[in-house]
Order: structure tokens, then C-alpha cells, then sequence
């Protein structure tokens, strides 16, 4: 059984992977760090659970050591529409949060470090259909610049000190289990909740606005396969990965097949540039090809799983 550290364990995808994690490798295998106030009861009351600022150097350092962590899952990161309100917040805890755990990790014999990046990396010259894996990166968003940032620096660590370091280039995460955290593809979590308990909804970007998706069940697959599959079939160190690649006009499409009365409106905000920055596709042969990446979902079967779960649950 691994020993495994979540940094911003009550974050969208934190907040699941904490439980996924602990019922493959045990509830006392797996540590869960974040702000209490955002951790939720679910992660609270399932394992241990410690406060932790990875700006804090030397808290990291205690964790790791006294907890002999051989993995470390590093979700703690400001997202695109915030941080393009705080830009030098975004800077200071997705940059100097990820030194830290990268040179504590190498100092103490991490085995792995699972680091998500972004579409966000990928800019208005990038191709728009099929992003390659390998292709030009000039993000115009604070988030974009450090994942392209933290790209490099992971790759510096693992060339310079052999710290295994993998990342996938992650599209927008669709969850029925917990809400957005303040990315540019956050709508296609709202619609949902919207939908149910209005029949309505308002959506910040365009139409026509076609984005990468996944959906949270695929999302945890992909970290446990970076974080399990043999080191030899890692051939880069970085991933595009996606599930489908839907408008908001066809998503809004899919759910009024499910609930006819539900009706739409777009008034697009500050979030349509960062969005239109973004390509509408990604290629991810390469992790299809050399780790098995394989995702279950597409539109249709997200969108009823998703409605099927929050119609129970609201």
C-alpha cells in the first residue's frame, strides 16, 4: 500500500480523489491536507486529515517526512477566472506552492509527484481542433503562464534530481459530487444545478462556444493511471488528455432531452476571452498510445449520469 499526500484536498477534484484514494489504498494510507474550512465532511471524517500552506516550506517538510510519503498529488492551484482577478495570488501559490513540493519531495524520496496542468497552457496560437501534445504554448492568462511554468519546472526536477514527475494537460471538469471553483469552464457544472431546480439558466460565454470537457469519473482514472502505470511507458512528462469536446449550445441541447421545459439565455462575461484563447479539441493520442488513457464518457452519458445523481440528491 502507498503512503499519499493530497495537497488541496477541497478543491473539485481533491475533494473526490481523497475518498477514491483511500478506498484503493486504505483510509490511513492517504493524507489529506487543505484549509479546514474548505475540506468537506466527507474527506474530514474518512482518514487523516492535517492543515497544511504548501508556501510553508518547512510544514511540508514535517508532513512528508513524519507520514514517509512515497506519492504526492499536488491539486492546490488558484484557477483561470480568479486568478486573472488576483493574478500575482495566482502566482505566488501555483509557482511557489509547486517548488516547494517538488524540492521537499526530492529531498525526502518522493517516489512520484502527480501535478495537474491545463488547457489553460495552450493560447490563441496554439491550433484550434486537436491541440497537439507537442505544439507552441502562449497562454494570455496568469493560470495559463504557470502551468506552462510549472511544465517546465517538473521537467527540470525530473531531468536535473530524477524526480518522477507527471502531469496531464486537463480540460474542464464536470462534477455531480462538488461545485466549481472559479475556472472558465465552470458553467458546465452550473447548467446542471440550474436546470434541475429552475428549468433555467444564463450562461457566461457563447453559444457557439466549444470547449474540452471530462467528466470527474474519467478525471480520477487519469491521475490513478499516472500514478500506477509503469514508469517505462511514460515517454514525456506531460499529457493531453480529454473525455469530449462540446459547445454550450449542445450541451443545453442534451439536457432538454432529459427536461423539455428547460430554456437558456447567454450573456457572455469577462470568461469569453479566456475561452476563446483556448483550442475547442485536443489531440491525446499519445496518452491513448503509450499508457492506455482510454475515458468512458461522452456527452450523452455524462449529462444523464449527471442529471440521474444531482435530481436524487437536490
Amino acid at each position: 500500500m502507498k503512503r499519499v499526500l493530497v495537497i488541496g484536498s477541497g478543491g473539485q477534484i481533491g475533494s473526490e480523489l481523497v475518498p477514491y484514494l483511500r478506498k484503493k489504498y486504505g483510509k490511513e494510507n492517504v493524507i489529506a491536507t487543505g484549509r479546514r474550512t474548505k475540506l468537506t465532511d466527507v474527506v474530514l471524517e474518512g482518514g487523516p486529515c492535517i492543515y497544511l500552506d504548501a508556501l510553508n516550506q518547512e510544514s511540508l517538510k514535517k508532513v512528508i517526512y513524519e507520514n514517509q510519503i512515497e506519492h504526492v498529488y499536488h491539486m492546490a492551484s488558484i484557477l483561470s477566472a480568479t486568478g486573472e482577478k488576483m493574478p500575482q495570488t495566482a502566482w505566488d501559490i501555483n509557482m511557489n506552492g509547486l517548488i516547494n513540493v517538488l524540492e521537499v519531495s526530492r529531498r525526502y524520496g518522493v517516489e512520484r509527484v502527480i501535478w495537474p496542468s491545463s488547457i489553460a497552457a495552450f493560447g490563441p496560437t496554439t491550433p484550434q481542433e486537436n491541440a497537439p501534445n507537442e505544439t507552441i504554448l502562449q497562454p494570455t492568462t496568469m493560470y495559463g503562464i504557470t502551468k506552462v511554468a510549472g511544465e517546465l519546472l517538473a521537467e527540470y526536477y525530473y531531468k536535473k534530481y530524477g524526480l518522477l514527475t507527471l502531469s496531464m494537460r486537463l480540460p474542464g471538469i464536470i462534477s455531480s459530487e462538488t461545485q466549481p471553483g472559479g475556472g472558465t469552464t465552470d458553467y458546465a457544472v452550473e447548467i446542471f444545478y440550474e436546470a434541475i431546480k429552475n428549468k433555467k439558466y444564463t450562461c457566461f460565454l457563447k453559444e457557439d462556444t466549444k470547449l474540452p470537457m471530462m467528466y470527474q469519473p474519467d478525471c480520477l482514472k487519469c491521475h490513478i493511471d499516472l500514478a500506477e502505470k509503469d514508469e517505462s511507458k511514460f515517454k514525456r512528462h506531460v499529457y493531453n488528455v480529454t473525455g469530449m469536446s462540446f459547445t454550450a449550445g449542445e450541451l443545453a441541447a442534451e439536457i432538454k432531452k432529459h427536461i423539455p421545459e428547460f430554456t437558456i439565455g447567454y450573456k457572455p462575461d469577462f470568461r469569453q476571452e479566456i475561452a476563446d484563447s483556448w483550442p475547442k479539441s485536443l489531440d491525446d493520442s499519445l496518452a491513448r498510445k503509450e499508457w492506455g488513457w482510454n475515458p468512458k464518457y461522452d456527452l450523452a452519458a455524462m449529462t444523464k449520469d449527471m442529471l440521474d445523481k444531482l435530481s436524487k440528491r437536490l
